[in-house]
């Protein structure tokens, strides 16, 4: 199994390269591509030095899937000609998510929607991901009214010249700037760029993209995305009402017993999900689960992810992996 990963020496994209190892994807050959100036040099995989290709090479090469990380106006320009050579390419770019004729999948939710006539695969957000784990299986049993979500996102989400500006601050050295102001000892309101409604970017994803996967736009987001000094790892303080009312006992339950989802609720133990917990690991943390006592059917939790895992790499490869086990490619 020929397996293409454009973006290869990117943040996520080394990410990817590892969950490939980790998990034991069938890889046969791995293409690794990314831009002109890094063509012919090497990377590591399995231990083993693998040679940087062009984009007209790896399609030329005829990988089974190519898993995107470079940006969205790669995405856009060369995912179309992957797919016109019969390539499944899963995209971790916002270019294709909200595209009516793409599907938006993360694998515990929404898989069994794909077929062998999908070939080009949309990867959500990395804060949408974490949150619809988290809501899908309360949809299904309470079904959702609203959510108000605020999000405090890690630099690592904006790539490594926000990892490097947090390490110069950190360290007194003067560097560039990956961010319009201070980032250490700092929290800044500004994830993406801001659109005409005065949301940014990063809030209007998740306000769509859950509806999109859940297959429902009888609900509503309403969102705030701050950007704080923490290397990895995005947290998010989720307030959802739903339609019917519900028990706590339950709801801990349910998601305890929900794949991919790693409850930690005990206000007894000071045990709640924090970014150092999920740091390497492919859940999403869940904890800090209570009523809002100002409205009914009304539930407060706080959510964490790595945001380069299963916010990003790992649900790629999830999406490969459903392909393969169901023979889609």
């Amino acid at each position: 199994m020929k397996i293409a990963v454009v973006g290869a020496t990117g943040m996520v994209g080394t990410v990817l390269l590892k969950v490939l190892e980790e998990r034991n994807f069938p890889v046969t050959e791995l293409l690794p591509v990314a831009s002109e100036k890094s063509v012919g040099k090497e990377i590591l995989f399995k231990e083993k030095p693998v040679k940087i290709v062009g984009m007209q090479d790896a399609i030329d090469a005829k990988p089974a899937i190519a898993i995107f990380s470079a940006g969205g106006d790669t995405s856009k320009e060369w995912a179309p000609k992957f797919a016109a050579a019969g390539i499944t390419v899963v995209d971790n770019s916002s270019a294709w998510r909200m595209d009516q004729d793409k599907k938006l999948v993360v694998p515990e939710i929404n898989a069994k929607e794909l077929t062998a006539l999908d070939k080009i695969i949309a990867n959500p957000n990395c804060s949408t991901i974490q949150m619809v784990m988290a809501l899908a299986p309360l949809h299904r049993k309470y079904k959702m009214r609203r959510v108000i979500v605020s999000t405090y996102q890690s630099v690592s989400g904006t790539g490594v010249k926000a990892v490097q500006q947090l390490e110069n601050e950190i360290t007194g050295t003067k560097g560039e700037m990956a961010y319009p102001y201070p980032i250490h000892k700092n929290a800044i309101p500004h994830c993406d760029v801001f659109e005409a409604n005065g949301y940014t970017k990063e809030e209007m994803k998740l306000a769509r993209e859950p509806q999109k996967i859940l297959n429902d736009r009888t609900f509503s987001v309403s969102a705030t995305a701050v950007r704080i000094p923490t290397a990895g790892g995005h947290s998010e303080s989720v307030n959802v009402e739903f339609h019917a009312d519900f028990e706590l006992t339950e709801v801990r339950k349910m998601l305890n017993d929900t794949p991919g989802i790693t409850l930690q609720d005990n206000p007894d133990t000071n045990t709640y999900p924090m970014p150092m917990y999920a740091n390497g690991k492919d859940d999403v943390f869940v904890g800090r689960l209570r009523r809002d006592e100002t409205q009914p059917n009304t539930l407060n939790m706080w959510i964490v992810s790595d945001n380069l895992r299963k916010g990003a790499a790992t649900n790629a490869i999830q999406i490969a992996e459903y392909l393969v086990e169901n023979k889609l490619i």
